[in-house]
């Protein structure tokens, strides 16, 4: 598991692979969230992590997350 920061589990970019999915790192990131509220290239925050139970996506992405947060600068994991 990413080490934890004040800030959340994991930090990173958004991005989008062939399949349309959105992701951070290792991480799928819930696709209406992004859609809403975010953009490709945002750096984002994860604040949770659970399993991941699409037939889909689950071989890329065996977690994924429904909360995280834009993240701030001064924390940078990457």
């Amino acid at each position: 598991m990413p080490k934890e920061t004040r800030t959340g589990l994991y930090q990173g970019v958004i991005e989008k692979d062939d399949n349309g999915n959105y992701f951070c790192g290792p991480y799928l990131l819930d696709y209406q969230i992004v859609e809403a509220y975010f953009k490709l290239g945002d750096r984002v925050s994860i604040k949770t992590i659970i399993k991941n139970t699409s037939r889909k996506s689950v071989e890329a992405y065996p977690q994924k997350s429904v909360k995280f947060s834009y993240a701030t600068e001064e924390h940078d994991n990457d």
